[in-house]
C-alpha cells in the first residue's frame, strides 16, 4: 500500500514538472483585463497550462482507490474553477491543464497496476 501512495505522489510531481516545461515552451502571458486585477499573486508570468489544474486532476486520478473519489474529484474541480475566479488563467489554460493532468494520472494508474504483484 505504501508503494501505491509513493507512485501516486510521484505521478502528481511528474505531472507538475511536465506542466512547468510546457509553460516555459508556450510562454502565454496571464490574463490582463483593464480594471480587473487578479485577486492572488502568482509565481510566474505564464499561464498555459494551469499547473494547479494539471496537479489537481492528476491527483484525482492517481489517488483513486487511496482516497475517496468524492474528495479528490471535488477538490480537483474546485481548484480548476478557482483559477478562473481569481483571474489568473484563461478557460483554455484550465481545460488544457485538466486534460494533461487526467492523462498523467492515467499513466500513473497504469504504472501502479503493472507494478502490483499478481493477485493483490
Amino acid at each position: 500500500r505504501r508503494a501505491d501512495w509513493l507512485r501516486a505522489t510521484a505521478t502528481v510531481a511528474g505531472a507538475h514538472v511536465a506542466s512547468m516545461v510546457v509553460k516555459r515552451v508556450v510562454r502565454r502571458p496571464r490574463p490582463a483585463l483593464p480594471g480587473l486585477e487578479p485577486t492572488v499573486r502568482t509565481a510566474g508570468r505564464h499561464s498555459f497550462p494551469s499547473s494547479h489544474s494539471v496537479s489537481s486532476a492528476a491527483a484525482a486520478v492517481a489517488f483513486h482507490g487511496l482516497l475517496p473519489t468524492a474528495v479528490t474529484g471535488t477538490a480537483a474541480a474546485a481548484t480548476c474553477f478557482s483559477r478562473l475566479v481569481v483571474g489568473v488563467h484563461y478557460p483554455s489554460d484550465v481545460a488544457a491543464g485538466a486534460t494533461m493532468g487526467l492523462a498523467a494520472g492515467g499513466l500513473g494508474r497504469a504504472w501502479a497496476r503493472r507494478a502490483r504483484p499478481e493477485g493483490v
